[in-house]
């Protein structure tokens, strides 16, 4: 039986994200979406929210099931028996991005990547721009499955909410002075 792996960092899962698994659950009989840690990106959700936000999204899907990766993908993959890779393309600069990853995968075990191009009415949906317009207050319900834009706009409180209470307090050499009249 053929498994195939979904990865990604899914801060946060988005319908986007959504899309990918459903096609690649249609191309092989097992889909394990992999949790990641992107070493290059501070997540806003931390790894059992984004965990539990994947599996709510993909209960309703048979042969799919959602697992943590630890470490490089290549090793994953070999822990759960997959012998494919799948990721969606939005566009040109996904594939760019995509296909060094993919070549090194294949290098180090021979895992190949198999690219699907997701729905066209998602193609604008990413991770990064569902936060960014969540940090102003934007909408992002209609970006992502059920309960995540909650989840999000709560994380960014948080954030806000540290990032007010490690700012230092004003002392008196913090204020301006008055100029003489």
């Amino acid at each position: 039986m053929t498994i195939a792996v979904c990865p990604g960092s899914f801060d946060p899962f988005t319908l986007g994200h959504l899309d990918v698994v459903r096609r690649a659950r249609r191309l092989v009989p097992e889909v394990v979406v992999g949790v990641a840690r992107n070493s290059s990106k501070s997540a806003l959700l931390t790894l059992d929210e984004r965990l539990a936000v994947a599996r709510a999204a993909v209960a309703d899907l048979d042969g799919v099931r959602v697992e943590p990766v630890p470490g490089l993908l290549v090793d994953f993959c070999r822990e759960q028996g997959a012998t494919v890779v799948v990721k969606g393309l939005r566009g040109g600069a996904d594939y760019d991005a995509e296909v060094p990853m993919a070549l090194m995968n294949r290098h180090l075990a021979g895992v190949e990547t198999v690219f699907v191009v997701g729905d066209g009415s998602l193609a604008h949906v990413a991770s990064s721009l569902v936060k960014d317009v969540a940090r102003f207050g934007g909408p992002i319900d209609d970006l992502v499955p059920p309960g995540v834009g909650d989840l999000v706009r709560a994380a960014l409180e948080r954030r806000a909410d540290a990032a007010a209470a490690a700012a230092p307090l004003p002392t008196s050499t913090d204020r301006p002075t008055e100029e003489p009249r």
